[in-house]
Formats: C-alpha cells, structure tokens, sequence
C-alpha cells in the first residue's frame, strides 16, 4: 500500500450530489457534532472521510489540528472526531479527530 493516495472516486459521492446536498450535509452536521468514518485517502495534508449516516457528506481531518509525533491513520481505517468547520468552497466537511486529541 502507498504511503499516500488519493481517494478512489467509486467510493465517493459524484461532486454534484455533494454541491446539491451542502446545505443538508451542513445542517446534519453542525460544528461540534460527533462523526465517525472510514478513512478512504492519505494525502501529507491530511485524510479524506467518508461520514457514517450522511451518505453525501465527504470529510477532510486536516494535519493542522494533528498534534506533533502523532501519524495519519491508515486507509480503511473507521475514525471518530468532531465537525470542526464547513468548507463551502469545496464542500467539505472538516474533523478533528479523537485520536488526535491533546489531554489537558
């Protein structure tokens, strides 16, 4: 398996189903609910999602809120975290996930 890859567009929703659907997509999802997911991309920016439960929604857990010395999660891997802000630009919905939480 490649260290990164990009998602494998047979398993994603067509990008017009995910413009169509935004605005449900964002209130299904508001900024603190929980998600979970299955990783389906590893980029060094981070990794795409596909969200449990809200078929057209397409996820992104950006390294930005990843803390230092932690790794991406695997390809296949099923994720949780918290919606953390919406993309209108791209339609994304943004996770910071559990696993890289920093206890206080």
């Amino acid at each position: 398996m490649p260290e990164f890859s990009w998602p494998d567009r047979s398993l994603l929703p067509a990008s017009d189903v995910i413009g169509q659907c935004w605005s449900a997509t964002v209130a299904a999802l508001p900024l603190g609910s929980r998600v979970s997911g299955r990783v389906v991309g590893r980029q060094p920016f981070g990794v795409f999602l596909l969200l449990d439960g809200v078929p057209s929604a397409f996820g992104l857990a950006e390294i930005t809120v990843m803390p230092l010395g932690m790794e991406l999660p695997a390809l296949g891997a099923t994720v949780a975290g918290e919606v953390i802000w919406h993309a209108d630009h791209n339609c994304q919905v943004k996770v910071r996930l559990d696993e890289w939480r920093v206890p206080c």
